[in-house]
C-alpha cells in the first residue's frame, strides 16, 4: 500500500489495529469504543468512506457530550439526584406558565435571580433543582448550597482572610443555587456568607433561592443591616410562591415514599 497524502506513512501491518492505537494516543475514547464494530459494518454496506468518518466523529462528539453532562451533575452537588425529567409540571401548584418561563433559563442569560418562597413540602427545592438540572443539561454549570454551607465557605476562608478569592472562583458558575432558607434565626457566619455571595454575584451570575420566608421577612432570621443589603442585591429577582399543603406530609399520612423496616 502506497504512503497516504502527506507525511503520514503506509501502514505497517494491521490499519484497524494501529488506528485503535492512534485513537489512544489522541484521546478518542468514544470513537475506540465503536471503530472495531463499524469499520466491517461499513465495509459490508459499502459506506462512503466521508460517512465513515462523520459517524465516528459524531460517537466521539455524543460521548464527550454524555462525559460533560454527568461531570456537571457532578459538580453541581444536587442534593436528590433528581434529573428534569422527574419534575411534575402538572402536580406543581406553580402556574405552568411561570414554571416554562423560569426552565427556559433566558434569566439566566440576563444573569437576574429568582426567589422561590413558600411553605415547607411545596415544592421548593424540588423546583430549584429542576432549574439547575435544565441549566447543565443545556451545557452550564451550576453549584449548590445551603445557606449553612455558606457559613462553613466562610469559617474555612476567615483564618487566612481567602474568602474573596473563594467566592471569585464560584460565581465562575453560570448559576448558583441557595436551598431551604428555614424561618429559624441562621448563624451569623452563615448570613455573612449568604450577603457576600448575593454581592459578589450581583448583576454578574444568576442566583436561585429557595425560602421558607418572602425576602422581605429575612431581617427576622439575620441580622436587619445583612438582611436589608442582601435583599437590595437580589433587586433583579422573580418571586415565585408556593402554597398548600406539604407533598412530604401528604406521602406521609397516605403511606406513598415510606420505605418499611424489615
Amino acid at each position: 500500500m502506497s504512503a497516504v497524502a502527506g507525511s503520514v506513512p503506509a501502514s505497517g501491518g494491521d490499519p484497524l489495529a494501529e488506528a485503535v492505537a492512534l485513537t489512544r494516543r489522541l484521546k478518542l475514547p468514544h470513537i475506540r469504543r465503536h471503530l472495531v464494530e463499524l469499520v466491517p459494518t461499513a465495509r459490508a454496506q459499502r459506506w462512503d468512506h466521508a460517512e465513515l468518518v462523520r459517524v465516528l466523529l459524531a460517537e466521539e462528539a455524543a460521548g464527550r457530550d454524555a462525559t460533560n453532562l454527568h461531570t456537571r451533575r457532578q459538580r453541581a452537588g444536587f442534593p436528590a439526584g433528581k434529573t428534569l425529567h422527574d419534575w411534575d409540571a402538572a402536580a406543581s401548584c406553580i402556574p405552568r406558565p411561570t414554571q416554562d418561563a423560569h426552565i427556559s433559563l433566558e434569566w439566566v442569560a440576563r444573569r437576574e435571580n429568582v426567589c422561590i418562597c413558600g411553605p415547607s413540602g411545596t415544592g421548593k427545592s424540588h423546583f430549584c433543582e429542576t432549574l439547575g438540572q435544565a441549566a447543565v443539561e443545556a451545557g452550564m454549570t451550576v453549584a449548590w448550597f445551603t445557606i449553612e454551607d455558606l457559613g462553613a465557605l466562610v469559617r474555612r476562608h476567615r483564618a487566612d482572610d481567602s474568602i474573596t478569592r473563594a467566592l471569585a472562583r464560584l460565581i465562575r458558575t453560570d448559576l448558583i443555587i441557595v436551598d431551604d432558607i428555614v424561618l429559624l434565626p441562621v448563624s451569623p457566619d452563615a448570613a455573612e456568607g449568604f450577603y457576600r455571595l448575593v454581592d459578589a454575584a450581583y448583576e454578574r451570575r444568576s442566583l436561585a433561592v429557595s425560602s421558607n420566608l418572602h425576602p422581605s421577612g429575612f431581617d427576622e432570621i439575620m441580622p436587619k443591616t445583612l438582611a436589608t443589603a442582601t435583599v437590595d442585591r437580589l433587586h433583579h429577582a422573580y418571586i415565585v410562591v408556593t402554597d398548600g399543603d406539604s407533598y412530604r406530609l401528604a406521602q406521609a399520612t397516605s403511606g406513598k415514599g415510606v420505605t418499611a423496616l424489615n
